[in-house]
């Protein structure tokens, strides 16, 4: 899949997840709704799975940027913010066909053109002390290294 396919597609789970936060409706529906508009089916097959990967694994994400956050605590993030960084931990976790540095880099520039000023640069920093700590621990990912 193109990466500026991909991108597109994080733009739309952003979407998806967002609407599962605020507007408190079920992400299947959302991901109907979402995904009806012209997707290819490599591209919706990515979208679901960054959803429905974000969904079930935020535990395992929380715990992992929770304790990086300087001067913050997840629950006062700005939603978008939070949403990206679960986004981008599921995908430092258990999608290790994506290099790292295109996960980050992904996070910050949706950081940048969908929350505040400042985002990017703070999902930057906390994304950067994730991938030590998942290249670390392999129990994170999954893998034994």
């Amino acid at each position: 899949m193109p990466s500026s396919s991909r991108r597109h597609g994080r733009e739309v789970a952003l979407q998806a997840l967002y609407g599962t936060e605020v507007g408190r409706r079920p992400a299947g529906e959302i991901l109907t709704e979402l995904l009806a508009r012209n997707e290819s089916s490599e591209g919706r097959a990515f979208v679901r799975d960054l959803v429905m990967g974000t969904l079930e694994n935020s535990a395992e994400s929380d715990a992992l940027i929770g304790p990086l956050l300087e001067g913050w605590t997840l629950d006062r993030l700005p939603t978008i913010d939070r949403i990206i960084l679960r986004m981008s931990a599921f995908e430092l976790n258990h999608r290790k066909e994506i290099d790292p540095a295109v996960v980050i880099n992904e996070a910050v520039e949706l950081a940048k053109k969908f929350s505040t000023e400042d985002s990017g640069r703070y999902v930057n920093g906390v994304l950067a002390r994730a991938l030590g700590k998942v290249a670390a621990v392999p129990q994170l990912n999954g893998t034994d290294r």
